[in-house]
């Protein structure tokens, strides 16, 4: 029997420290012994491991493009777009957006995304029509979607390339970003990947200590989907742990002072059409397959929804501006029971850990939970917890919620596919995978022995920037106030690099 290899080597990590991986790897031998030769450590070998996954994550992407293709010309018949599984909101937009007609986003016609994704959709639809125009026998709608599919996979491999360098001792975790399904099925619905590319190189530049170029980037990402904003939090409860503040604050103000900048033009020349995005949030009915939703089924199965024999959904759905408050303190509670668990951990919370809690959060309560949405949680769930069992079984719930959730909509145009409670089945189901895999990242805090991703960098967080260091002194008051126990945290030297690698 091999004696067991330490997890700090690449190309085994995942096989020896993740129980789903090491069980299928018996299959094939089992993982690699401790006096066996790393793949990676053979000179001149081409395939790597991160070669390896950068490559499977092009060829996915690819097949994204493929599987796609029965939509591109846009002329969907007979539900074509729900029953290939191809729609796009990229094709759908173009003529929705008046792209196709010329017009200038926010200038001529109010879009209903933050200014960089609007500002996206122009640089690239306006071309477009204008040769177009002049070549009159081009599809301009599947021109557009190629040309915007070619950029938005380009920013899909700088994730998983991001995920990789974040990652150089386990490339094997960037696997779970690379070769989803998840990515497969929804690379290119809408422009998802465009917020999530610029995140994932705010988070590589914070983990290479430059706290005022990363806020750019998230600034950056949060004004062309607002959720990349919700990083500040994590870092912000790290600070308070380590007592530095000031890489936040330098975060915290270039992250609102880019936001601010981008936003600027349109917010002052084209006002109404820049609150076409906020207004249109806040006015937005419960949308499909949300906890709101499922709540409002089960409410129907004992009150007719009528006034005066409403269950509590059934009347949230019907008074909209409640029903916003109450989606944001519940959000807001998350988070400050996210502050308490990130505040009271043994050891300094991993800031990946922390930014994956507070996106679930926000989706799990959400009125809103578009089938793209997903993407947003698949680089984060990679880095926080790179456990392919869990991954799984939440994978398979997202594919079953956008089967049901095409049916559904093939369902709305008249011709029912599938009984309503399998599509709320399938929407619980994917609800519960999300909040177990809530729980298990929120265990793994509070019991960061069960860490591999720590127990890989020697207890260290990788992803930490200027943060690394030890914990601050009023901790100890603060955490003896709620009786936890004095802080694990090994002592980390202030200047000493974080174990990141370069982006190659």
């Amino acid at each position: 029997m091999s004696a067991q290899p330490p997890t700090d080597r690449p190309d085994v990590a995942s096989a020896t420290s993740d129980g789903f991986v090491r069980g299928l790897s018996q299959a094939i031998g089992g993982p690699l012994g401790a006096h066996a030769v790393p793949p990676d450590s053979r000179p001149g070998r081409f395939w790597t491991a991160r070669r390896i996954v950068m490559a499977l994550a092009c060829l996915v992407l690819a097949l994204s493009w493929v599987q796609k293709s029965p939509c591109m010309d846009g002329n969907w018949q007979n539900n074509v777009q729900y029953t290939r599984y191809c729609y796009t909101d990229v094709l759908a937009l173009y003529y929705a957006e008046g792209l196709n007609e010329g017009k200038v986003p926010y200038v001529d016609h109010p879009v209903e995304y933050p200014v960089v994704t609007g500002y996206f959709m122009g640089l690239l639809g306006l071309p477009v029509h204008e040769y177009g125009v002049n070549h009159p026998n081009i599809n301009q709608g599947s021109w557009f979607y190629n040309v915007n599919a070619l950029v938005l996979c380009l920013f899909a491999v700088i994730s998983v390339a991001v995920v990789l360098a974040l990652r150089r001792r386990r490339p094997w975790d960037a696997a779970i970003l690379a070769v989803s399904p998840i990515v497969l099925l929804t690379a290119t619905i809408n422009w998802d990947f465009l917020a999530i590319g610029l995140f994932a190189l705010g988070l590589y530049l914070w983990a290479r200590r430059r706290p005022g170029l990363a806020g750019v980037l998230f600034g950056l990402g949060a004004a062309a989907k607002l959720w990349p904003l919700f990083i500040l939090g994590p870092i912000l409860i790290v600070a308070l742990r380590t007592g530095r503040l000031r890489p936040f604050v330098q975060a915290f103000l270039t992250t609102g002072l880019t936001w601010l900048l981008v936003n600027l033009p349109v917010m002052v020349f084209w006002h109404e059409s820049w609150l076409r995005f906020f207004r249109l949030n806040s006015e937005r009915p419960v949308d499909w397959g949300t906890f709101w939703y499922i709540g409002r089924y089960l409410d129907g199965k004992w009150n007719a929804g009528t006034v005066g024999d409403q269950g509590l959904f059934q009347w949230l759905s019907d008074h909209i501006p409640t029903l916003n408050y109450l989606s944001y303190a519940l959000f807001g509670l998350s988070c400050l029971g996210i502050l308490l668990l990130g505040l009271l951990a043994p050891r300094r919370p991993r800031i990946s850990q922390l930014a994956f809690l507070v996106v679930a959060a926000f989706l799990i309560f959400s009125k809103v939970w578009s089938q793209q949405y997903v993407l947003w949680l698949l680089p984060l769930i990679a880095l926080a917890r790179p456990k392919w069992g869990a991954v799984l079984a939440w994978t398979l719930a997202e594919i079953g919620y956008l089967a049901a959730f095409y049916a559904e909509l093939i369902g709305a145009g008249g011709k029912t596919v599938i009984p309503e409670g399998t599509f709320v089945l399938a929407s619980t189901f994917r609800l519960v995978t999300v909040a177990v895999l809530f729980f298990l990242v929120a265990r793994e805090i509070w019991r960061p022995e069960l860490d591999d991703v720590r127990r890989s960098y020697g207890g260290a967080d990788p992803d930490a920037g200027r943060l690394d260091g030890p914990e601050a002194s009023w901790l100890t008051g603060f955490r003896g106030y709620f009786r936890v126990g004095p802080s694990q945290e090994a002592p980390v030297l202030p200047d000493e690099p974080s174990p990141v690698g370069q982006l190659r």
